[in-house]
């Protein structure tokens, strides 16, 4: 009985934070009013161009917001605006090795994100730059690895991006 008691105490506690459409429990802090999001197509900037890597950032960015959030992905006119650009997409050398030979590589891929909150305009912000990096084996080529790191590169980029703009951290 005791912890029947205990349960439906949390459960009322719990309540007014869901009812409120302010928070959830995936973190984000999406208003009631807000239903929609227009994601536009990454564009790469960079100078030295992987061809997969704006698709498959945009395409993770869908999939976060669909799966974190009930917004409606819309093709164009949503509540919410996202627009991001690759500017950079970098390969140096990181470490050195005791007989003076690089012994590991650094991918970083940097972007720029302008998040636009129609309804809200005070939680919108402009080329807000985020970045993230692989390091590598320097004795393997990019080619050999650049598939795993970029994968693990736009999964750090989407977290951040989606933090800042719905979960304004």
């Amino acid at each position: 009985m005791k912890t029947l008691r205990t349960i439906a105490i949390a459960l009322l506690m719990a309540l007014p934070l869901t009812g409120c459409g302010i928070y959830s429990f995936s973190g984000t802090s999406i208003k009631p009013d807000v239903k929609t999001i227009t994601i536009e197509p990454v564009v790469n900037n960079a100078m030295k161009i992987n061809p997969s890597l704006a698709n498959s950032l945009t395409e993770a960015l869908i999939d976060k917001f669909k799966k974190l959030t009930s917004l409606e992905n819309v093709e164009m006119d949503g509540d919410l605006q996202l627009y991001v650009t690759v500017e950079s997409y970098d390969v140096k050398a990181q470490g050195v090795s005791a007989n003076e030979t690089v012994a590991q590589n650094r991918l970083t891929v940097t972007c720029k994100a302008t998040f636009d909150n129609i309804k809200h305009p005070e939680e919108s912000f402009e080329k807000k730059s985020f970045a993230a990096y692989q390091d590598y084996d320097a004795e393997r080529s990019l080619d050999e690895v650049e598939s795993t790191l970029c994968d693990q590169i736009i999964e750090t980029l989407v977290e951040d991006i989606f933090n800042a703009s719905v979960a304004q951290w």
